[in-house]
């Protein structure tokens, strides 16, 4: 205000004209000191619209009860009756809409276990340059499972089915690497190519798939074993959150090399590899690994080997100089000296685990999915229309929104099965083959003036009658990625 009035005095403004505007300056200060705006409300959060079955991108690819003759597994057979893949071509299919989303909770998944172990995630081409497969000498020895290409320039290059030498030229581009930063766990989840002469069992076995693979650079053979340790624990944790029965076998390196390796496989009789365990101590190996008829443990010397069956969901491997020799991958030492990189190599076949948590763990005629992993936690059924309870089929759509928005577990983990013109026996059977892990019937009890809602647990089977707030309590406790 002083400030203003001598602006007013020094440019000589005629004296009436200066009270005037200072008096309603000051009118304005105080109003300004004395009156505050209304606060501002935060945003809010946008209401996650319910999925609706009748809208899912979900056709069947198998009519009830076909035989097919190339349907040779239990997940295949699923997966297909129920809309999650739809073939392509030999090897290769779509990944529709709610197998996606299963897939993207796995990734997630795997995001969690391999961050907590200081994992960083990367993406590599997919196109690799056949040079570096030549300075590694594998470019011959892959053999016919390699997808080889030419381009316009007649340069030579291949679809990735693996990628240690990409990775190892990424790391031997920065030469001066510090000690310090090592260990240095690079990953990623991608597609991955082979030329599988007879692919089968769906996802299982086929041509193109999603892989998840890490690569670590270590110090020393020292701190490269007790990274490769730590990746184990990691995959055996994944595994355990799955609720999948998962054994680590000794296993042959093959042609990725190295002088350590082992499967993570799941015991099934659809497997492929032949696995043998000891009852006494625990030791399990690949038959390739073993004496051919060795039948005693040569861990424990007095336990009897007994052989099964798994699907390989996991391989790693301890690579030492391998690769890094070749390539120069090179760090900065201690004595600021160059050294050569110890690496291992890490891998999780993604969509097999898809598939084989599906083979392992689901009946004849229902998928039973990992809990963490399930495309949709709840589905909440309507009553069919025209019936006596035809009233709660708004109660049945207020309460599909509310547990999808309210239970910050739920965000979008709830649909809703709105083909009322089927009979809610239909759409049980549907939701049952699916493997929904619990669904809500809306029926007459809903319309009472205490609403009870029929809840079916699909893993155990059990059936349970609540009020919303049991039902509220219950899914609030279901864990979720």
């Amino acid at each position: 205000m002083d400030v203003l009035m001598r602006h007013c005095k020094t440019h000589k403004l005629p004296t009436i004209l200066s009270r005037t505007f200072l008096k309603a300056l000051k009118r304005s200060h105080i109003n300004c000191a004395t009156h505050t705006s209304p606060p501002v409300s935060p945003p809010s959060k946008p209401t996650i619209p319910t999925p609706r079955v009748s809208r899912l991108f979900q056709p069947s690819n198998l009519r009830e009860g076909q035989e097919g003759g190339e349907l040779t597994c239990r997940s295949q057979r699923l997966m297909l009756q129920t809309g999650l893949i739809h073939p392509s071509n030999p090897g290769c299919f779509y990944y529709l809409p709610v197998a996606l989303r299963s897939m993207e909770k796995l990734v997630r998944l795997i995001d969690e276990e391999m961050h907590a172990i200081g994992g960083q995630k990367v993406d590599m081409p997919a196109l690799c340059s056949a040079k570096l497969w030549k300075t590694s000498g594998r470019w011959e020895l892959m053999g016919k499972e390699m997808f080889r290409l030419q381009d316009r320039h007649n340069a030579e290059y291949c679809l990735g089915p693996t990628h240690e030498e990409a990775i190892t030229e990424l790391f031997a581009s920065q030469s001066t690497v510090s000690y310090k930063k090592l260990p240095l766990l690079l990953y990623q989840v991608t597609r991955k190519f082979r030329d599988e002469q007879k692919p089968k069992f769906g996802l299982l076995r086929g041509r193109e798939f999603y892989m998840k693979d890490m690569y670590s650079f270590d110090i020393s053979e020292v701190a490269a074993l007790d990274t490769y340790q730590s990746v184990c624990r990691a995959y055996g944790r994944l595994f355990d959150r799955l609720g999948l029965n998962w054994v680590q076998v000794q296993a042959d390196t093959g042609n990725i090399g190295g002088t350590l390796s082992h499967e993570f496989q799941l015991p099934a009789d659809i497997g492929e590899d032949r696995l043998l365990v000891c009852q006494n101590c625990g030791f399990s190996a690949n038959v390739e690994t073993m004496e051919p008829g060795q039948t005693h443990c040569s861990q424990c010397q007095t336990g009897v080997l007994s052989e099964t069956r798994g699907i390989e969901v996991g391989h790693t491997f301890y690579l030492g100089t391998k690769y890094s020799q070749v390539f120069k991958a090179l760090f900065v030492n201690a004595s600021n000296e160059p050294s050569v990189a110890e690496m291992g190599c890490f891998g999780l076949g993604v969509t097999r685990i898809l598939a084989a948590s599906i083979e392992v763990l689901s009946s004849v005629d229902a998928i039973c999915w990992p809990g963490l992993i399930a495309p949709f936690q709840v589905c909440v059924l309507p009553p069919k229309k025209g019936s006596k309870a035809q009233e709660a089929t708004r109660i049945s759509e207020d309460l599909a929104q509310s547990l999808g928005n309210s239970l910050a577990n739920l965000k979008g983990e709830v649909v809703l099965d709105d083909r009322t013109q089927m009979t809610i026996g239909k759409r049980l059977k549907d939701a049952k083959i699916l493997g929904y892990p619990y669904v809500v019937v809306v029926g007459q009890k809903a319309l009472e003036d205490l609403p009870i809602f029929e809840v079916l647990r699909q893993r155990s089977g059990e059936t349970m009658f609540l009020s919303k707030e049991g039902l509220v309590d219950l899914l609030s406790r279901v864990e979720t990625i």
